[in-house]
C-alpha cells in the first residue's frame, strides 16, 4: 500500500510491463479527512466524469453523503486507477453550501427562489406562445458533454419530434465536433476505431495536439507503464509547448515537433508526402480498401519538409525523422485532441491523421489505430443520441430512409423531424439569439459565459431582454446568473444513468445519494417539461413513454439497433457485472467490440453512411448523387486539403499568437473542481505562459503582472515564464469571473476567452480557440510567482519557484490483474470477442 500526494505525484506509482502483456491493476483510493475505509456504509458502482477517459470507480457513502472514491480493479478502462481530479474532485462539490436547491425566476431584474410549478410554468408558457406565434425555429437548446445517455436521448426526442426545432447543439461543439466530423469524412460514420488496449501492443505512439499527461492522466499513466517497461514504444509529440508528453518523446528516442500556431495542416501534408516518396505505403491494401489515393498523392507532392519547416518553424530533418518513425514502425497508435480540433483547418488536419494510417493499412489491427479524443466524459453520447446537431444512431440528415426510421420509431409524421437543411451548430444558435430569431434558449449543464469564444459577446446575448434564457445546473454559474429561469439539477452520484467514454466503453453510474433540496435529475426535468407541453405521437399517445432511467435506456437501444452505434445487446444488469463494455454490443458481439474495422469494411456505403462528406477547404457538401457515383462499397476515403494561412495573422500591433488549453488540476469552467480544496490550491487563478526569449524582450519576469490584448478583449494576470514555443502565448481557459468589470486585489481578470475569435472550421463548425493575434504589455513587477502549477506543461524556467503540492495522501495498491474479456493480451492477438 503506497500513500502519495497526487497533486505533486500526478500519475501515481509506476507498474511497468512488457509489450503484449496486460496492464497491471492498481487500485487508487481517496476518502475525506477523518473517514476510514471501515467506516464507509457502502460502495456504489460508477465511473469518473472529470475527464473523457471514463475510469471505473466506486463511490464511498457514509451517513447519506458521498465521502470519497476508489478505482475498480476490474475496469477495462483504468484497471483501478484514478487521476488527481477523480480522486480530489469527484465528491467535495456535492456538499458545497452554495448548491442550487430550489428553482429561481427573474423578478424585477433579480433572481428569486420559487417552486417547480411556477418555474416550469414560465418555461412552458413561453414555449407554447413562441410555437403558436413564430414556430419551432424560435426555440433553441444548448447542452453539454456531461449528462447521461438517457437524458441526451430524451432531450433529443423532445427537440426533434416534440418541438421540431433544428436548433440543438452542445458544448461538445467546442471540444469534440472535429473528432466526429473527421470520422465521418474518412470512415462514413462517427465512432472511435481504436482501443486503449492498443497501447499494450504498439511500437509507436503519435500524439497530435494532445497533452495527454494533463487532459487524461490515467491514460498517460498507461503509456508511462509501457515506456518504462520492456520493449517500450517510441513517442512522437506534436505540440507548441514542451509538455511532459514532449519530454517523454525525446526520452524514448522519438521527436517533439513544435509547429507554429495555425500550421498543423502544413506539417501533416509534409508527413503524408514522406510516406509516398519513401515507399512507406501499402499499395495493395490501399487499392483494396480506400478511395482517393491519387488525388491525395498529387495534392501533397509539393509539400516538402523544407516547405513545411519554413511555415511551421520546424527543422525539416525532424519532419523526416518523424515520418520515418511512422513509415517504418510495424504498429502505430495515434491520438488527437484540442491542439488540432481548436486550431486552423481542424477537420482537414484530423483527417490527415487518418490518411497516414490508411496509407499504411494500420487500422483495425491490434496495436494500430486512431483515437480522436474527446474533451468531456459523455461527449460521445451527445453525438450518438441526437441532443446535438446529429440524428440519433449516427443517421444521415440527408437520407430520407434514415429520417423515416426515426419517424416510425417515434410514431410521428416525418415532416415533424427537421431535416430540410443542415442542423444548427452552436455558433449559429448564439448568432440567431443575438439577431432575435431564437427567442428562447435552454442551456443545460454548461457555462457558455466562460467557455464560448469572445465571451464578452456571449454575455451580452444572454443578458439581452429579447432572448428568454433557461439554465439547468448544479450551481449558480456565470451563465446561470444571466438567466430568466434557473432549474436546480442533480449531479453525478445523485442520479442513475449510463455514459460512454472516448473509446466507446459504456459504464453504468448508480445513484449513491439523494440530491439536495428540490434538485431533480436532468431526466426528470426534461420529462416534466414534456408532460407539461403535452407532446404526443400520431395516435395522440404520449411521445415519451419512459419514466425511469432504465426505461429510457431501453428506448435508446431501439434507436441504436442495427446502426454502427449498436447498444441493443446491453442491459443495466449486464453493465453491473463487468466494469465497462465497448459498443457495438449485439448478437454478433455480446461482450462488446474492442476495435472497429478489423474486416476492414467501413460504413461508407451511400445508404448507410452518416454523411455524404464535404470539401475540407470550403465545407461545401457532397451531394447524394456525387457520393453514389463514387461507389464507396465499404472503402474508406483518403481526403486532402491545401494548407492556408490562419484567419488572423500577427502584425506589428499584435505580434504574438494567443492559444488556450487546460491544466491538470481544473476541469472546464471549474464548476466542480474549484470546490475541491486540493485542486483549487494547486491552480487557484489564471495565468499566461511566455517563452523565455519573448519574456526577456518584454522585460517580463516570473510573476510579473501583464496585460494580454487581442482585437476583441483583454486579460490581466501574472506571467509564467516557461515551456511555450517562441512567439506563442498560452492561457488556461478554465477561469471565469462573476464580474469582469471589477478586478480583484491582484488586478487579475483571467477569462481567456475574452480574446478568442468567433471563427469556426468549415466542416466541423468547431470554433478556433488557438489562432488569435495578441500583444503582451507589462503592467507591473510581481511580488510572487504566478499561480501556475510547477508540474506538467507549466513548469517554470525559474527553478527557485516552490513546487506545487497540497493533496491529502491517497493510497495506491497493486492487486492481482483481473481478466478483461476484450483484451487481446489475454484473449489472443486479434480477438474481438
Amino acid at each position: 500500500m503506497i500513500a502519495a500526494d497526487r497533486i505533486s505525484d500526478i500519475w501515481g506509482p509506476r507498474t511497468p510491463h512488457a509489450k503484449g502483456t496486460v496492464w497491471p491493476a492498481r487500485v487508487d483510493t481517496h476518502l475525506d479527512e477523518g473517514v476510514d475505509a471501515q467506516e464507509v456504509d457502502r460502495w456504489v458502482q460508477s465511473a469518473c466524469v472529470l475527464c473523457s477517459n471514463g475510469c471505473g470507480c466506486d463511490i464511498a457513502v457514509k451517513d447519506g453523503r458521498m465521502v470519497g472514491v476508489r478505482g475498480r480493479a476490474g475496469d477495462v478502462v483504468s484497471h483501478g486507477r484514478l487521476g488527481p481530479k477523480g480522486l480530489y474532485g469527484s465528491t467535495p462539490w456535492a456538499s458545497s453550501p452554495d448548491r442550487l436547491t430550489r428553482p429561481l425566476i427573474r423578478e424585477n431584474g433579480e433572481l428569486v427562489e420559487t417552486d417547480w410549478p411556477t418555474a416550469m410554468g414560465r418555461i412552458v408558457e413561453r414555449s407554447k406562445r413562441l410555437l403558436a406565434e413564430k414556430g419551432p425555429l424560435s426555440l433553441g437548446f444548448y447542452t453539454t458533454g456531461q449528462i447521461f445517455i438517457e437524458e441526451y436521448y430524451t432531450l433529443g426526442v423532445i427537440g426533434k419530434a416534440g418541438l421540431g426545432t433544428p436548433h440543438m447543439d452542445g458544448n461538445t461543439r467546442l471540444c469534440t465536433a472535429t473528432a466526429a466530423a473527421a470520422f465521418k469524412e474518412s470512415f462514413g460514420a462517427d465512432g472511435q476505431p481504436g482501443s486503449y488496449t492498443d497501447i499494450e501492443h504498439c511500437d509507436t505512439i503519435f500524439l497530435f495536439g494532445h497533452n495527454m499527461a494533463e487532459t487524461q492522466t490515467v491514460l498517460w499513466a498507461r503509456i508511462l507503464d509501457r515506456t518504462h517497461g520492456e520493449q517500450p514504444p517510441v513517442l512522437v509529440c506534436v505540440d507548441p509547448r514542451r509538455t511532459p508528453v514532449a519530454r517523454e518523446a525525446v526520452r524514448t528516442g522519438g521527436v517533439h515537433l513544435a509547429p507554429r500556431v495555425g500550421t498543423n495542416l502544413a506539417l501533416m501534408n509534409a508527413l503524408t508526402r514522406e510516406l509516398f516518396v519513401n515507399g512507406w505505403v501499402d499499395e495493395d491494401w490501399v487499392a483494396a480498401h480506400t478511395l482517393g489515393v491519387e488525388d491525395l498523392r498529387a495534392m501533397v507532392e509539393p509539400c516538402t519538409p523544407e516547405w513545411a519547416g519554413n511555415i511551421c518553424g520546424i527543422d525539416p530533418d525532424d519532419i523526416r525523422r518523424a515520418a520515418r518513425i511512422f513509415g517504418e514502425s510495424e504498429s502505430v497508435l495515434s491520438t488527437v485532441l484540442q491542439g488540432f480540433y481548436q486550431s486552423h483547418q481542424a477537420t482537414a488536419s484530423a483527417v490527415a491523421v487518418h490518411n497516414l494510417h490508411l496509407l499504411r493499412g494500420l487500422i483495425g489491427k491490434v496495436g494500430s489505430g486512431v483515437l480522436q479524443m474527446n474533451g468531456q466524459p459523455t461527449a460521445q453520447n451527445n453525438r450518438e443520441c441526437g441532443a446535438d446537431g446529429d440524428l440519433p444512431g449516427f443517421r444521415n440528415w440527408d437520407n430520407p430512409k434514415h429520417v423515416q426510421e426515426l419517424a416510425d420509431l417515434w410514431n410521428v409524421d416525418v415532416s415533424r423531424i427537421p431535416h430540410w437543411a443542415p442542423p444548427t451548430n452552436a455558433m449559429e444558435i448564439f448568432g440567431y439569439a443575438e439577431e432575435g430569431s431564437i427567442e428562447m434558449l435552454w442551456i443545460s449543464a454548461t457555462n457558455p459565459a466562460v467557455s464560448m469564444p469572445q465571451t464578452g459577446r456571449i454575455r451580452k446575448i444572454l443578458a439581452s431582454e429579447q432572448c428568454f434564457v433557461v439554465v439547468q445546473d448544479v450551481f449558480l454559474t456565470e451563465t446561470a446568473r444571466l438567466a430568466d429561469v434557473v432549474l436546480p439539477a442533480a449531479g453525478w452520484g445523485e442520479k442513475t444513468g449510463t455514459f460512454t467514454n472516448v473509446n466507446r466503453t459504456v459504464h453504468l453510474s448508480e445513484q449513491a445519494v439523494q440530491p439536495p433540496g428540490e434538485a431533480k435529475s436532468d431526466l426528470d426535468i426534461f420529462l416534466m417539461y414534456a408532460d407539461a407541453m403535452g407532446f404526443t405521437d400520431k395516435d395522440g399517445k404520449p411521445l415519451l413513454t419512459w419514466r425511469t432511467p432504465e426505461e429510457a435506456f431501453e428506448a435508446w437501444k431501439k434507436a441504436s439497433a442495427g446502426r454502427p452505434v449498436d447498444y441493443s445487446g446491453l442491459t443495466y444488469d449486464k453493465l453491473r457485472r463487468p466494469s465497462g463494455i465497448p459498443w457495438p454490443v449485439n448478437e454478433q458481439a455480446p461482450h462488446g467490440t474492442d476495435r472497429l474495422y478489423t474486416d476492414p469494411v467501413f460504413p461508407t456505403d451511400t445508404d448507410e453512411c452518416e454523411t455524404y462528406g464535404h470539401d475540407l477547404l470550403t465545407g461545401a457538401a457532397v451531394t447524394e448523387a456525387e457520393h453514389r457515383a463514387l461507389a464507396p462499397a465499404g472503402r474508406a476515403f483518403l481526403k486532402g486539403c491545401e494548407w492556408t494561412p490562419a484567419h488572423e495573422q500577427t502584425s506589428p500591433e499584435y505580434p504574438l499568437l494567443f492559444t488556450t488549453g487546460r491544466t491538470v488540476y481544473q476541469f472546464h469552467t471549474r464548476t466542480k473542481t474549484m470546490r475541491s480544496r486540493s485542486l483549487n490550491n494547486a491552480a487557484p487563478d489564471a495565468w499566461v505562459e511566455l517563452n523565455p526569449d519573448d519574456a526577456a524582450a518584454l522585460a517580463v519576469s516570473e510573476g510579473d503582472v501583464v496585460r494580454v490584448e487581442s482585437p476583441r478583449g483583454a486579460i490581466q494576470v501574472r506571467a509564467r515564464v516557461g515551456q511555450v514555443m517562441r512567439g506563442a502565448v498560452f492561457a488556461p481557459f478554465h477561469y471565469g469571473s462573476w464580474d469582469l468589470d471589477a478586478l480583484d486585489s491582484t488586478g487579475s481578470s483571467g477569462q481567456a476567452n475574452e480574446l478568442t475569435m468567433t471563427v469556426w472550421d468549415p466542416v466541423s463548425k468547431q470554433p478556433y480557440f488557438k489562432t488569435a493575434a495578441c500583444r503582451v504589455v507589462k503592467v507591473r513587477d510581481g511580488d510572487r510567482p504566478s499561480p501556475a502549477p510547477t508540474t506538467a506543461a507549466s513548469t517554470p524556467q525559474d527553478a527557485s519557484v516552490a513546487p506545487t503540492r497540497g493533496g491529502r495522501p491517497t493510497t495506491s495498491q497493486t492487486v492481482a490483474t483481473p481478466r478483461y474479456p476484450n483484451d487481446p493480451a489475454q484473449a489472443g492477438a486479434g480477438s474481438r470477442s
